[in-house]
């Protein structure tokens, strides 16, 4: 398909950003340097906000007129978040996805970016500063990591399993106290179920057909838009909850991925059903 945005440009703007603003503070944060948002576990971090200045003050030559959705923009402007569904075009980004763990010196982290035309993810990038790689999406043209030497390496998702020999991820912090306690206990009928608090790292290992399945309760653009994109192009089912497909206006309804409908259809009815 046209492709509206130069995606390559867009990767290499990331990596930029990781080198200049977030790999110097990197294991070299002050205590000013981190900040409570909404609770003790929601973090925001020097690099975060310099990180989405830096992209932001420069997307524009990248992507002339989109709208520009980063977390830590609408987190200070809750009201930008509702331009994204009418937007021909917008560029979504998560200047750090995994600050708790950055913020912790735990080396699991990710910058990504979404490209969003007319209500649907065209395009997204998860990038791994310590890793210096790219994995990539464009829709329609599969899912594919990029290494910095040039070479590229298409990813797909593992084979299906039974429900007892899944291995995967589950984000339950969202939901209320007696609907976790049944999810978490209905989780004891697959065979791991972690969180590395880091959908980008989930997403990425998810693609290359190490995880069976992965679960999220809230859906905020910039967490999820670039991975579910990668994921499905690597040939997973994605869907929120009720079966419905997962658009970028979609902030609610939970999401589940796995490598294929059954696997998620028994997912859903045995593990995630409250």
């Amino acid at each position: 398909m046209s492709q509206p945005v130069d995606i390559a440009a867009l990767a290499n703007l990331l990596q930029e950003a990781a080198v200049k603003e977030i790999l110097p503070r990197f294991r070299n944060l002050e205590s000013g340097d981190v900040r409570t948002k909404s609770e003790a576990i929601d973090l925001v971090t020097e690099g975060d906000e310099a990180a989405e200045r830096l992209i932001k003050a420069k997307i524009d030559t990248i992507a002339p007129g989109a709208v520009f959705i980063g977390e830590e923009s609408v987190a200070a402007d809750p009201a930008l978040l509702d331009k994204l569904a009418d937007a021909d075009l917008a560029i979504v980004v998560d200047p750090i996805d995994g600050t708790f763990n950055f913020a912790a010196g735990l080396p699991l982290f990710g910058v990504m970016a979404s490209v969003v035309a007319n209500g649907e993810t065209v395009a997204g990038i998860i990038y791994d500063p310590l890793g210096n790689d790219w994995v990539i999406a464009e829709k329609g043209s599969g899912a594919w990591m990029c290494r910095p030497n040039g070479s590229q390496e298409r990813l797909s998702v593992t084979a299906g399993v039974p429900l007892g020999s899944m291995v995967g991820g589950a984000s339950t912090a969202f939901y209320q106290e007696a609907d976790r306690r049944v999810v978490m206990g209905n989780l004891a009928k697959v065979r791991i179920a972690t969180s590395y608090r880091c959908a980008a790292h989930e997403y990425r290992i998810f693609a290359a057909g190490h995880l069976h399945f992965l679960m999220y309760q809230k859906l905020m653009p910039w967490d999820h838009l670039a991975g579910t994109l990668i994921a499905e192009e690597a040939g997973a089912y994605a869907a929120r909850f009720d079966g419905s497909r997962y658009l970028p206006a979609h902030t609610n309804g939970g999401l589940l991925l796995a490598t294929d409908k059954e696997s998620w259809e028994a997912l859903r009815r045995e593990v995630f059903t409250v």
